[in-house]
């Protein structure tokens, strides 16, 4: 008999997962065999929805080549970034190819400037349509981390389900939009649950999310130590919604206070960087230093990551790119001073 775990409808598509889902991200960072080791045991440990998208490098293949044999055990989920109708049509191909399926559940608009709509210039919309008539995608959505577009997006009774940063950072406009999709029967599926791995409870991060029954939160996992850990929570708690206990409201309490506002999500849109700067790593090193192991991050390798800051340019294009108005310019010199410090403190 498999275990019960706790569920929710995305939306209209009436695609009814498990309350915990796989973001495949990380794994374009982790070998082939580790990856498929993490896919198998995914799927054996009850998780049902998987996430992924064309721009994962290699996370596509990876999912094809481990677990296409059991795709009736899981729902799909990709993404493309293109711009206009001919690129959709060869990332669709291309993703089919690689996930080794004949259709895909949910396919995705990545992060756009703008919501496809029909007829626009971009075709997007249009060719998302005819793909749903040749049974090549079941359901069509949007991601982004802006804001108004995904209001827009929401509200235009277009999309099926929206991707959007969601975790017990977001503000109380995060939170509204929640609701609307609610509103709108639209499937929310909950990206940077733990914020780019600032959040280090997912025990926590995981109760709060629960509270909202529309939410899907999919979880970047790359180390079989964090899907056990995942498991073992889906484990404990079964089917019964998690409750928020003091421990947790406490740390949340504590992570709000230190962190809400303007942060980095580590969502990596700034990059690449014409000098090399890991700018999603370089932007929120001040909050990695009070929250992650320090050994990890007093090695020879990020210090020489960290001295590239050095050689910034000044150029603004980060800044452009950012979906939250970062001043990024000026964040890298600052952290890369408080990282110096650290650095010098550690090593005596």
């Amino acid at each position: 008999m498999k275990a019960k775990y706790i569920e929710a409808k995305l939306g209209r598509t009436n695609l009814v997962v498990h309350k915990d889902g796989f973001g495949a991200l990380p794994i374009q960072r982790a070998n082939f065999e580790d990856s498929g080791a993490l896919l198998a045991r995914a799927l054996d440990g009850g998780i049902n929805f998987i996430d992924t998208a064309r721009a994962y490098s290699d996370s596509e293949e990876k999912i094809g080549r481990y677990i296409s044999g059991r795709r009736q055990e899981y729902i799909l989920a990709t993404k493309t970034v293109a711009l206009k109708a001919a690129d959709f049509w060869k990332d669709i191909e291309t993703s089919l190819g690689l996930l080794k399926t004949d259709h895909i559940d949910i396919y995705q608009f990545h992060n756009l400037p703008f919501a496809p709509k029909p007829g626009d210039e971009s075709g997007l919309y249009d060719a998302a349509l005819e793909a749903q008539k040749k049974g090549m995608i079941r359901f069509i959505g949007i991601t982004n981390h802006r804001l108004p577009v995904a209001k827009e997006a929401v509200e235009s009774g277009l999309y099926d389900t929206l991707q959007f940063p969601f975790s017990y950072l977001s503000s109380e406009k995060d939170i509204e939009l929640v609701q609307l999709c609610a509103e709108k029967n639209v499937g929310f599926i909950a990206m940077k649950a733990l914020s780019g791995g600032l959040l280090q409870d997912i025990g926590a991060a995981r109760a709060w999310l629960a509270q909202y029954p529309n939410v899907v939160p999919i979880y970047g996992i790359q180390k079989m130590s964090e899907l056990e850990q995942l498991i073992e929570l889906m484990e404990a708690t079964g089917d019964t919604v998690p409750q928020i206990s003091p421990a947790q409201k406490a740390i949340i309490e504590r992570d709000r206070k230190e962190l809400i506002g303007n942060f980095c999500r580590a969502c990596a849109y700034c990059m690449p960087c014409s000098v090399g700067i890991q700018l999603n790593w370089a932007c929120r090193m001040d909050a990695c230093l009070k929250r992650m192991p320090l050994p990890g991050l007093m090695t020879e390798y990020w210090l020489q990551e960290m001295n590239k800051i050095k050689d910034c340019t000044q150029c603004g294009l980060c800044k452009t790119r950012c979906p939250y108005g970062l001043d990024i310019p000026n964040i890298i010199p600052r952290n890369y001073r408080i990282y110096m410090e650290e650095y010098r403190r550690f090593h005596g």
